[in-house]
């Protein structure tokens, strides 16, 4: 039923935590797992003109940074698909700059992804409002089926 399973991960630990249900996934239909994570945009509004709409700007250090964070999102997901492939398992990873829930959706509908797996963070209230739910929009706009949890709290090592 499905062929490829997309894996949206955002370097954090509580993302991963869908992991081991995706690979189960993964497991019983013989899928190939795609871990995707988005690199924001290295994109600022500035407040322009009282009444105007912002208008966007993007320096060299914005986009330095963005670069940076597109080498550590390559290397981050390597190392998390690894012992997926020593298992046997067939893993691509993909890093993409771009708007999170927009760029998983775009990605899921041009390459034949079945079923997208994403870990909610469980913000409410002003977190969510302030910051938006990737998962909340791809669920209610991707047209496509959705795993989703709501990981559990991750022990700090330390």
């Amino acid at each position: 039923m499905f062929e490829r399973i997309l894996v949206c991960l955002d370097g954090s630990e509580l993302a991963e935590q869908i992991l081991p249900y995706a690979r189960q996934q993964a497991l019983a239909f013989q899928a190939k797992l795609v871990l995707l994570q988005v690199v924001p945009e290295p994109v600022a509004a500035s407040p322009g003109i009282p009444g105007t709409a912002p208008v966007p700007v993007q320096t060299d250090t914005m986009i330095e940074v963005a670069e940076q964070a597109m080498r550590g999102a390559k290397e981050y997901l390597e190392a998390l698909a690894a012992p997926l492939r020593d298992k046997g398992m067939q893993v691509e990873t993909v890093s993409m700059i771009g708007r999170p829930a927009q760029t998983i959706m775009d990605y899921a509908a041009k390459n034949g992804v079945g079923l997208i797996t994403i870990a909610t963070h469980g913000r409410s209230g002003l977190g969510r409002a302030v910051f938006g739910s990737v998962a909340d929009r791809v669920l209610r706009e991707s047209g496509l089926p959705i795993l989703l949890i709501r990981p559990g709290e991750v022990a700090n090592e330390g």
